[in-house]
């Protein structure tokens, strides 16, 4: 399982990359192995915030339906097209293609709540 060193972790399986005060998030390797092959990602176009531990969107897979949950605050600055018709790139890419949300960070405090990649192996067991 890939659990990479320099992402952030929330205990829902959204991995955060922190690049100065914007992030890319997206949902864990482990998450889309538990979902299986993913068919559709619902987020709204319209969205403009992310609120932490509200949700912001689904993934709809074979095996189930998943919200997706935003990992801190922030102002919502692109979500990647590329998912809209191609979403398994959630299943082949999870940490790179797959990515869902670009976000400016409102508030850096937030990010302390996130885990590193050793707590996260601890929460799913590695």
């Amino acid at each position: 399982m890939n659990i990479p060193s320099n992402l952030k972790y929330t205990k829902e399986h959204e991995w955060v990359r922190i690049e100065g005060n914007t992030a890319y998030i997206g949902i864990t390797d482990y998450a889309q192995g538990e979902l299986g092959d993913v068919v559709f990602v619902d987020i709204d176009s319209s969205v403009s915030e992310i609120k932490k531990g509200v949700s912001f969107g689904t993934i709809e897979a074979v095996k189930t339906v998943s919200d997706i949950y935003g990992p801190f605050t922030g102002k919502v600055l692109g979500i990647n097209p590329k998912i809209a018709t191609t979403p398994e790139l959630i299943n082949s890419d999870p940490y790179g293609e797959g990515w869902m949300i670009k976000a400016e960070i409102s508030d850096e405090s937030e990010l302390m709540d996130l885990l590193g990649s050793t707590a996260y192996k601890e929460l799913i067991g590695q």
